[in-house]
């Protein structure tokens, strides 16, 4: 008995972190490692650590067991904001695959976690540490999808639910080791989540498709394809098809032009520009499957009812003139009034204007 009290109390000091222990000299034994809590009943909750999302401290991002990061190929613009993302599912379900383009089916009782947050915060203490933003939660219900907005406190213990929505200012270096200021980021209301997040009017997720995920991903016990890796911690019915035609990283100048523009389009513009949701109305079709069809990406497309815009902007993509091209326009205006994307970004997305811009002057004349 003795020797068995003595490896129990070597246990609990060497994984104190994820065992809850517990010893006597009658009964030694472990409780088990805390899980996420995701109660349908009761969510969203008023606090972000309330789910148990993320092991330790919750601004190391550290996901609990069964939480598994995630990455799409290329990332919506938001003010330069980095992310991480997770998924979390209940004990025995998993997704299902739809189509390429189509966002998996996830069972209910999942949950989808995004944080926001920015590296090198000048406007923080201490000077040059990160600062998260907010966290979005997505987590599905019988009667479907719900969204939970948790904004982060300056000490970044917490996270709170709210709702309404705010601005808050940013400053930070880049890369280059240069200040970058976004004067109002914005936070999200609910409402403003539904506008993007919507499909005949029901809320949905957007970038969890097949054809987002399909590459190769650094995850802590090594690199692996995402829906591979979603199929191998059961996150995933193994029914996937042969091949995936799927969106590339933007960012990449090795792929072919045409390839990041519909994949930059699709990542930032698809979930509004497509039928039954927010910019129905207009003929651009950008999600990654629609756009081989030029149409869809409004070359040579007329505009309609833009009298409130220059008069030159007579083409939704005027080839080989980007200054006459209405989504150029939009895309290069911080006018809240006639930017796109609508909601999100408060900043002029510089490599993205760059990218349509080279794009749009590749293009052959309209005939």
């Amino acid at each position: 008995m003795r020797k068995n009290y003595i490896l129990s109390l070597l246990c609990c000091a060497v994984i104190s972190d994820l065992f809850s222990c517990s010893t006597s000299n009658n009964d030694e034994h472990y409780t088990e490692i805390p899980t996420v809590n995701v109660d349908l009943t009761k969510v969203p909750y008023q606090k972000l650590s309330d789910y148990k999302f993320f092991e330790g401290a919750i601004k190391n991002q550290k996901p609990a067991l069964d939480v598994l990061i995630y990455e799409p190929a290329s990332s919506l613009f938001t003010d330069y904001s980095l992310k991480k993302r997770f998924v979390w599912m209940p004990k025995g379900t998993k997704a299902t695959y739809v189509s390429d383009g189509k966002i998996l089916e996830l069972p209910i009782g999942a949950a989808l976690i995004k944080s926001f947050y920015y590296n090198n915060v000048q406007n923080v203490n201490p000077i040059g540490s990160a600062r998260i933003i907010e966290t979005r939660v997505m987590i599905r219900k019988s009667t479907g999808w719900i969204f939970a907005e948790y904004v982060w406190n300056a000490e970044q213990t917490e996270a709170y639910l709210d709702l309404a929505g705010s601005n808050t200012a940013i400053s930070w270096k880049d890369d280059d080791g240069q200040l970058q200021t976004v004067e109002n980021y914005r936070i999200p209301s609910e409402q403003q989540c539904m506008t993007c997040h919507k499909s005949n009017e029901q809320p949905i997720p957007i970038g969890i498709k097949p054809q987002n995920l399909n590459f190769d991903f650094a995850f802590n016990e090594g690199s692996k394809n995402q829906l591979l890796k979603w199929i191998e911690v059961g996150y995933l019915e193994n029914s996937l098809p042969n091949s995936i035609t799927s969106t590339i990283n933007y960012t990449d100048v090795s792929q072919p032009l045409d390839l990041r523009v519909r994949s930059y389009l699709d990542i930032n513009c698809a979930h509004c520009h497509q039928t039954n949701s927010h910019c129905d109305y207009r003929p651009m079709r950008f999600a990654f499957n629609e756009t081989s069809n030029a149409a869809s990406m409004g070359i040579c497309v007329d505009t309609q009812d833009m009298s409130d815009f220059p008069a030159a902007l007579k083409k939704i993509v005027n080839p080989k003139n980007s200054n006459r091209s209405m989504l150029y326009y939009r895309l290069n205006t911080e006018n809240e009034s006639y930017r796109m994307p609508l909601l999100g970004r408060s900043e002029i997305h510089a490599e993205g204007v760059a990218l349509i811009d080279q794009w749009i002057n590749s293009l052959d004349d309209c005939q």
